[in-house]
């Protein structure tokens, strides 16, 4: 498994950097097939990522050969503050000009929420995502089809994605989006699976804060206890990870 890890100064240098990374990825992605899906994740560096391809990439990227996935998303409406999709939105699509750059819109999957129905929408959703990614696929018989970039965040209790720690999803070795059910919130979260994230070919952690610290240090460093911290399920087999670090997340060791 090819590893890297990148830290910068501040969380502002952290997301310049992870998106130069990122045209830099899919640039290389629709050159080897054509097209490049990413998975999006929620947090603020991701938000700050999204607003600075807003402000700046406009032609050097064919975004209407890229499709938008939803990394995880909270189990609310797309109008609610809550969800990922109304952020993703609002820092990034709805600041775009298809008319003056008509290849700057990307193809968008948004998950359906259905009310109190989660597990419908995780399947539903699970069928979208299986549908696209194989169109392009190198092998349509593949069980779990690859996502060429996934970008993931890491909460203080070392969860990723909507993997938190002690629930259902860690346990999933099929499914490719389930809906999650976490006591801590007494609500359900909708998420990529652990397999499905592994079977990526670029996967990106983007990190920033005091508070990460002893999150990132025990996920890279152990002790390994992946249901108390679920990051540490993320190894890709094939693919490439890069962790995008600021000084004050950043391990000791890492420094």
């Amino acid at each position: 498994m090819y590893h890297q890890t990148i830290v910068k100064p501040n969380a502002e240098e952290v997301a310049i950097a992870a998106t130069e990374w990122l045209i830099e990825t899919i640039i290389e992605c629709l050159a080897a097939r054509g097209s490049c899906s990413i998975a999006l994740s929620g947090g603020s560096t991701p938000k700050r990522l999204y607003q600075i391809i807003a402000e700046k990439e406009t032609e050097s990227v064919d975004w209407s050969r890229v499709t938008l996935i939803m990394g995880d998303e909270r189990n609310v409406p797309h109008d609610h503050v809550d969800s990922n999709y109304r952020m993703v939105r609002e820092a990034w699509l709805d600041r775009l000009d298809p008319v003056a750059f008509p290849k700057s819109m990307p193809q968008v999957l948004p998950v359906v929420i259905h009310d109190n129905a989660p597990e419908r929408a995780a399947a539903e959703y699970e069928k979208s995502i299986r549908e696209s990614l194989l169109k392009d696929a190198d092998d349509e018989d593949a069980e779990i089809p690859a996502i060429d970039i996934v970008l993931l965040g890491l909460g203080d209790d070392a969860h990723t994605a909507s993997l938190f720690p002690e629930t259902e999803a860690l346990n999933e070795s099929h499914r490719l989006f389930v809906a999650n059910f976490v006591p801590k919130f007494s609500a359900y979260r909708l998420t990529l699976t652990a397999p499905m994230i592994n079977a990526s070919r670029n996967i990106a952690f983007l990190v920033c804060g005091p508070s990460k610290r002893p999150a990132v240090d025990v996920v890279l460093h152990g002790p390994r206890h992946p249901d108390e911290y679920p990051a540490q399920l993320i190894e890709p087999k094939l693919g490439r990870l890069w962790w995008f670090l600021d000084t004050a997340a950043a391990s000791e060791v890492v420094k």
